[in-house]
């Protein structure tokens, strides 16, 4: 949601926000007949469009909407919705590979675009309610949070002494949330009948899928009692209200101090950092997850020493390492993960294939795209090794298609003697935008 919020939809969010904060058991009432004012459906319509996205069952597009008349679209999804009328379509489900490259894949919905805007509309209103409950300890899908955000806490935690770590990974988070628990939940702070209505919709709403022949096939629905489509706009929200009830109960328990730990979670990734406590707080989350509805992965979540070993958390990997600052002193480091190094040479090596026949300047804005946006989030902690490596695999991937672009036989080295020589063909090396980062911190 890049988009500068409309100074009206701001203000009815602050002061939500406020009313939430000022008083922390108030139960809202009246946010339905929000939903379907123009201002926020077209806010809400922007927002969608900015995201892109593939479209859901109904195959409708965003071009298609535009060509047809977005007023008069809305118009008739604002009357839906007003009328009490409005009934999810069913949400298309699509398999994506996960991440790490392991050959496993992940069920993504996708909601029509229809389904989209009213759901955008109604996180609008709801967002600010629950953002005024959110612990500090929470970064994912937030606003002015980030993922990195988390990565620096866990960074810091780690050189804070709190080095005995709970690794944790729960299994289908998504996917396994009860519908029943996660209403309480909202229902906690929202009590709106409509409001209430219309999430419960969303989350029985059917879900089309394909066999192996291509044949459609429904499922969820009415009967089903668990879960929130990743891919759905609202299912972070309504992700984020269920994992609260852990959060607040740990507070409640004053379970960081007993165990002498902290938390850092970011959607239904989270890790507990511990001072000597890992074992202790491990077991007391998994008996709190099974009340909740929720498992622990047992096979992946364990106990770790990160004096002596290391985990990964949001594409980086934390433990000591030996850093050579003149002295050679061993220091808690956080640097990308192999599995993110992997990624994106993969990434780097899909745009760079032979039969990619675009003009050149394109495919180093390609190429561009991918690097800078990596580079982006992978700026914290100890780079050097992660970004070298890239730009070597960069340097001989672009040197290979060259190659076979302009028929040289040779290995393509007169056209590209070294890795510096990439800029002359107008492509980032990572070493560079290293450097310069250094240099802006050194200026200024």
């Amino acid at each position: 949601m890049s988009l500068t919020t409309p100074d009206k939809i701001r203000s009815l969010q602050r002061k939500l926000y406020l009313k939430a904060k000022q008083e922390p058991r108030f139960r809202f009432h009246q946010l339905y007949d929000k939903v379907w004012r123009d201002d926020i459906l077209q806010h809400a319509y922007l927002l969608c469009k900015s995201n892109g996205g593939a479209g859901g069952v109904d195959g409708t597009t965003f071009d298609q909407i535009e060509s047809a008349g977005r007023e008069q679209w809305l118009a008739r999804l604002g009357k839906e919705l007003h009328d009490k009328t409005y009934k999810p379509d069913p949400v298309r489900r699509v398999m994506i590979p996960k991440p790490g490259g392991n050959g496993g894949e992940r069920p993504l919905g996708i909601p029509t675009l229809r389904d989209r805007v009213a759901q955008t509309a109604a996180v609008l209103i709801l967002e600010p309610i629950f953002e005024a409950d959110f612990v500090d300890e929470a970064y994912g899908y937030r606003p002015e949070r980030s993922a990195q955000d988390a990565v620096k806490g866990v960074h810091q935690s780690l050189k804070d002494g709190y080095v005995d770590v709970v690794d944790a990974d729960l299994s289908k988070y998504f996917d396994t949330i009860p519908h029943r628990e996660l209403m309480k939940s909202v229902a906690r702070r929202i009590v709106d009948r409509q409001m209430l209505r219309l999430i419960r919709r969303w989350l029985k709403a059917p879900v089309e899928d394909r066999d192996e022949r291509g044949n459609k096939r429904m499922t969820g629905g009415k009967r089903s009692k668990a879960g929130t489509p990743q891919g759905g706009v609202i299912s972070p929200l309504l992700a984020n209200v269920y994992m609260h009830r852990y959060l607040r109960y740990w507070h409640q328990c004053g379970k960081g101090e007993q165990y002498r730990a902290r938390i850092v979670n970011y959607a239904d990734d989270f890790v507990i950092l511990s001072r000597g406590k890992a074992a202790e707080a491990m077991e007391w989350t998994r008996q709190v997850m099974t009340r909740l509805g929720l498992t622990l992965n047992a096979a992946k979540t364990c106990v770790r020493d990160a004096r002596k070993q290391t985990f990964d958390f949001l594409g980086y990997t934390f433990g000591m390492k030996v850093v050579y600052t003149g002295n050679g002193c061993r220091r808690m480091d956080a640097r990308p993960s192999s599995k993110s190094v992997g990624r994106v040479k993969r990434k780097l090596h899909d745009v760079l294939r032979p039969w990619n026949n675009a003009a050149w300047p394109e495919v180093a804005e390609q190429v561009n795209r991918v690097m800078v946006g990596w580079s982006n989030y992978f700026s914290h902690g100890t780079v050097y090794y992660a970004y070298r490596a890239v730009d070597n695999h960069l340097y001989d991937r672009v040197r290979h298609f060259l190659r076979r672009r302009h028929k040289v036989k040779s290995g393509g080295t007169s056209l590209l003697p070294t890795g510096k020589s990439l800029r002359s063909w107008g492509i980032v090396r990572l070493l560079d935008v290293m450097r310069s980062r250094r240099q802006a911190c050194a200026s200024g």
